[in-house]
């Protein structure tokens, strides 16, 4: 994985540097941090306990093209829509989660085996995602960097590719077991890491702080093409309630600075 990490990594900024050496954009730098929000097979679908319950965090740096201005010449660039309504963003980030299953199956009236079963299993899932979004800002980004105090909405629509690092266990001894585990999670849980694909849609704002730096909300949805990202995958032709793949929510708090 590191190795296979370390090229897509290297691949994502080279074709970034070498989109700024043909045309000549302007750069932005940030980071961002925030709670994450896992959907995943733990827990009830639709169940508020299980939203909150199952909420980790996530980190990342991102990384900006700017297309209505010129660094090396101080300077706009031509007018167009596209230059004064879009930017490139590219991101390297990592979310974590400790999950585990809440709902009315869990809830401590239920005395059976499966609902003692279920309250002791425990999973955690870090994803490293790396990837780009395009950002479209419905008002002028030139009127916006020029104006301090000033908001600038924007939503995006882009693609990740991700690593991910699940673990699933009991307390109540080993998986597979009739001690430990329901029927409906036998040979359904994995403690192997994968990569996976995903696409990742946001609305967000950004507040224009000083000059040179902005300060950003950004609620994001990431779609998972896997539904073993949470380490669990009960069949999904006899559960389908756990037919849908992973995704989260992750709403994030970024500082992002003008390169010159």
């Amino acid at each position: 994985m590191p190795k296979n990490f370390i090229i897509t990594l290297l691949l994502l900024f080279g074709l970034s540097n070498s989109i700024n050496a043909q045309f000549g954009f302007s750069h932005e730098i940030g980071a961002i941090i925030g709670p994450v929000a896992f959907q995943s097979d733990y827990g009830e679908r639709h169940d508020f306990s299980t939203n909150i319950g199952n909420t980790g965090y996530g980190i990342g740096i991102i990384h900006y093209l700017n297309f209505s201005y010129r660094a090396e010449c101080n300077c706009y660039t031509p007018e167009t829509y596209f230059n004064d309504h879009f930017k490139l963003r590219s991101e390297l980030s990592y979310n974590k989660t400790e999950l585990q299953h809440f709902g009315k199956w869990v809830d401590p009236s239920r005395t059976s085996l499966v609902a003692n079963q279920l309250r002791a299993m425990r999973g955690s899932t870090a994803v490293t995602n790396v990837g780009m979004q395009l950002e479209f800002f419905p008002l002028s980004i030139r009127e916006f960097t020029a104006t301090l105090g000033s908001f600038a909405p924007f939503i995006s629509l882009g693609g990740q590719f991700s690593f991910y690092d699940p673990k699933a266990w009991s307390l109540l001894g080993p998986l597979d077991t009739p001690i430990s585990t329901p029927i409906k999670y036998y040979n359904a849980t994995t403690n192997q890491g994968g990569t996976v694909w995903s696409i990742v849609s946001s609305v967000g704002c950004r507040y224009k702080l000083t000059e040179l730096s902005d300060l950003m909300v950004d609620f994001r949805l990431q779609y998972y093409f896997s539904n073993w990202v949470d380490g669990l995958n009960p069949d999904e032709t006899i559960y389908t309630e756990n037919r849908a793949n992973d995704w989260n929510v992750w709403f994030n708090f970024g500082y992002i600075y003008y390169l010159q």
